[in-house]
């Protein structure tokens, strides 16, 4: 039995590679670099007045363009970016440096700010082609598809999908093994514990990360012109990384980067069309600006000191789970990482797990209304205690290939509407949502 389950495990190991390897990473690259040039960088060049957007929402001093109707732009801004902020950035991130060696941060970051277009563009789309439902909006890509391709079952196999994908099997992985090996409680306990949280909740706030990751950076802040040099050294030139690990070439770190920031930013996923599309906010480009303060927020914070942690510490080349990569990291400074790590890595994870289930509770409904909520439900259940019992890697390696197939389903409708797309970030009015 063992052997058959490893196989099982390699071949779809193989699978994720070669998906990502051969179609999601030139997919990212050629959309995201064609949106860019479209716009001029706009990425780049406007990033100001994202962030002059984000705080005139939270001020609630850029209500004009707005409706009664909906969810308060901040709100859906929140619960996109409470999706996102989650042990992806700490474990998944992490595996990336572990396995692709530290140039994979440098592709991160391309895949960042290219990929926040690709984000911005399915929000737009999303808001624009919403349909309004009694007092809110539902949208998102089993809509845009629909119409990009002329097809019913398009959208139906977007919701598919995201049901699974919204079953966050690799974050309720490391979650409950987390828990178990550092207090020592049995894992079927664990799991039973954490699932009745899940289910009592289908929304989550936001929790933060915390800043005591700065003090680690700054007390080896005279590592840091080494360690950027080898991000940027190593982006080009095959790694051969130490422990588990060795001999990754080029493109593996190419790609441990781009799927890692994909992943972690929910870039072609399509979750964040879905929560921002029942946004009160008229214009799409306006609301769609968001995502690309998101974007930044969780790349270029959050999971670049993940990374400059365990590359500052070394512990990136130990030969461990990529789970305690930087629990460890912290213990060399701090006491009781091995509480407090495992207390940030639930509170994350459960808001993140919670957030993509109702995610994929929507698109559950979309199939069904009748019966999408009991049905997922019971699916929902039986494959979180499954896969809590398999590695965190394994998790990890079903996400990363349901995400694959989303993105390269999601990129093609992209591609298809991307003449509507656009950029003036509020200068253009959404078109009216028609009723379901």
């Amino acid at each position: 039995m063992d052997t058959v389950n490893t196989n099982i495990f390699s071949y779809l190991a193989s699978f994720e590679d070669f998906i990502w390897s051969y179609f999601c990473l030139p997919a990212i690259l050629l959309v995201g670099l064609y949106f860019t040039l479209k716009s001029r960088a706009v990425q780049l060049r406007r990033l100001p007045t994202v962030v002059k957007t984000f705080f005139g929402f939270l001020l609630n001093k850029s209500e004009e363009g707005c409706s009664r109707t909906g969810v308060h732009p901040i709100k859906t801004f929140f619960a996109c970016i409470g999706g996102c902020v989650g042990i992806g950035n700490i474990v998944g991130i992490t595996t990336a440096v572990q396995i692709g060696g530290p140039g994979a941060i440098f592709w991160m970051w391309i895949a960042a700010i290219i990929g926040s277009l690709v984000k911005y563009s399915e929000v737009f789309l999303g808001v624009n082609n919403r349909v309004k439902v009694g007092d809110g909006y539902r949208g998102g890509p089993m809509y845009v598809l629909r119409k990009a391709f002329g097809k019913k079952w398009i959208g139906a196999l977007f919701c598919l999908l995201m049901c699974v994908y919204g079953v966050e099997v690799f974050q309720f992985s490391v979650v409950t093994s987390s828990v178990s090996a550092n207090f020592g409680i049995a894992k079927p306990l664990v799991v039973i514990a954490f699932l009745g949280l899940i289910v009592f909740a289908e929304w989550g706030g936001v929790n933060r990360v915390g800043s005591i990751c700065a003090t680690i950076v700054f007390a080896n802040i005279t590592l840091l012109p080494h360690v950027f040099a080898d991000i940027f050294h190593y982006a080009f030139t095959a790694h051969a990384a130490t422990g588990a690990f060795c001999g990754s070439a080029l493109i593996l770190t190419m790609t441990q980067g781009i799927r890692r920031a994909c992943y972690c930013c929910d870039i072609g996923v399509g979750y964040a069309s879905i929560m921002h599309s029942e946004s009160r906010v008229q214009s799409p480009s306006k609301q769609a600006s968001l995502v690309i303060f998101d974007v930044f927020l969780d790349t270029f914070v959050i999971c670049t000191m993940s990374s400059v942690i365990v590359l500052v510490t070394g512990t990136w080349t130990q030969d461990i789970d990529a789970l305690f990569l930087v629990q460890n990291a912290l213990a060399a400074y701090f006491p009781y990482m091995n509480i407090f790590i495992p207390l940030l890595l639930t509170l994350i994870g459960y808001s993140v797990i919670i957030a993509y289930f109702c995610a994929g509770m929507k698109a559950a409904l979309f199939l069904s209304e009748r019966h999408g909520r009991k049905l997922y439900y019971l699916y929902s259940g039986l494959i979180l205690v499954l896969v809590s019992f398999v590695d965190t890697s394994v998790a990890y390696s079903v996400m990363s290939c349901v995400l694959a197939l989303l993105l390269t389903l999601n990129l093609s409708g992209l591609f298809r509407l991307r003449r509507e797309v656009d950029f003036g970030f509020g200068e253009r009015e959404a078109l009216p949502a028609f009723a379901e």
